[in-house]
């Protein structure tokens, strides 16, 4: 593992990869853009997931409603770059006539305070809570956010309901659409595979973020409540602040990516924020090792590229092999999901790369 080699050859793996991820859209995109789309929701899912690893890996505060943020994020950047607005609010369209005139990147940054006054107002009423019950109310958050979603049509029409909203803005930096491609000399690179570039600088900003806390003094609080929040107290730590804290900081992960996965597609609906996605994302957090940042992003790479691969990979294979679609692929993806999660759970209960420890003996 990572943290058994020394500083140099740490460094150096750390490069080697670093490189690798840089050129890897390349080689994909030999493939086709798909695979490129694969490899730019995998750095959404990490994000994701490390933010959840917040919550439920430092803090130790199992949190089921997770996609409630990621539906905040999204639908935040949908309303303030879509036309959907100005269309159902005259006042709005007479006070902003040619739009909010805000950058895209700042309102992924505004996404992700956003998110965090919800993780907030989540963590307020349920500071006293722990385990199941804790899961239990966090769930019903997340469903509730949903539920809003589906229904803010009416009597005023905020979010369109479940036909969504469409025509949101793509991102742009530096005065460059990301909808469209950029040719640099004989290098043309598409659009897809500038989302994953974007995707990934707010991926690695995360994981270093992500190692900073760990290693410091919020991180060993989070980890003290996590162990034993009546000792943490006693201790002098304040465990309401460090829980809201915890929840605050992994819903503006989980802001972050939503609003990049709105400007991605170009259009948000409830269908994308189900419980199933909150389940998958805790999943990751769990198959990957509970507070091991390395860990979550294995975990999150496997329970999301996977599965992708084989919505592409597994009708063309069953041909070839049985002449005939044996198992459709998507019941294939979740059978392949269920007996990972229950192998690993057998063998591998702290995860694949569980927390290391801090002391020895």
């Amino acid at each position: 593992m990572l943290s058994q080699l020394s500083k140099n050859n740490k460094r150096i793996l750390l490069a080697t990869m670093l490189i690798f991820l840089l050129f890897l859209p390349f080689f994909a995109g030999y493939f086709g853009n798909a695979w490129i789309r694969i490899l730019a929701f995998s750095l959404l899912y990490i994000m994701l997931a490390l933010g959840l690893n917040i919550v439920v890996g430092y803090a130790g505060l199992l949190d089921l409603g997770y996609v409630a943020f990621y539906a905040v994020g999204a639908y935040f950047y949908a309303l303030l770059t879509s036309p959907h607005l100005h269309d159902q609010f005259t006042f709005i369209s007479q006070l902003f006539p040619i739009g909010f005139g805000l950058n895209t990147i700042i309102i992924v940054i505004m996404a992700a305070f956003v998110a965090a006054f919800f993780g907030i107002m989540l963590g307020f009423p349920i500071l006293k809570l722990r385990g199941d019950y804790l899961a239990i109310v966090t769930l019903g958050f997340g469903e509730i956010i949903r539920i809003f979603l589906n229904n803010l049509n009416s009597p005023i029409n905020l979010t369109n309901g479940p036909q969504g909203i469409g025509g949101i803005e793509p991102l742009t930096i530096i005065g460059n659409d990301l909808s469209n491609s950029i040719t640099i000399g004989f290098i043309n690179i598409p659009s897809v595979q500038l989302h994953y570039y974007l995707f990934f600088l707010f991926a690695l900003l995360i994981v270093i973020v992500s190692f900073r806390l760990e290693n410091s003094r919020i991180g060993r609080a989070w980890l003290a409540i996590r162990e034993d929040e009546i000792a943490a107290k006693s201790m002098g730590i304040n465990t309401r602040n460090m829980k809201l804290l915890a929840f605050a900081l992994g819903a503006s992960f989980g802001g972050i990516s939503g609003a990049m996965f709105a400007a991605f597609q170009g259009f948000v609906s409830p269908e994308s924020f189900v419980l199933m996605e909150s389940i998958i994302i805790v999943a990751m957090v769990v198959l990957g090792g509970l507070g091991n940042v390395y860990g979550v992003i294995i975990g999150a790479v496997l329970l999301y590229a996977i599965p992708e691969i084989l919505r592409l990979t597994a009708r063309p294979i069953q041909d070839a092999i049985f002449g005939f679609e044996l198992i459709a692929p998507e019941a294939l993806r979740m059978l392949l999901f269920g007996t990972s999660m229950v192998l690993i759970m057998l063998y591998r209960p702290q995860g694949i790369f569980p927390r290391a420890s801090k002391h020895n003996g």
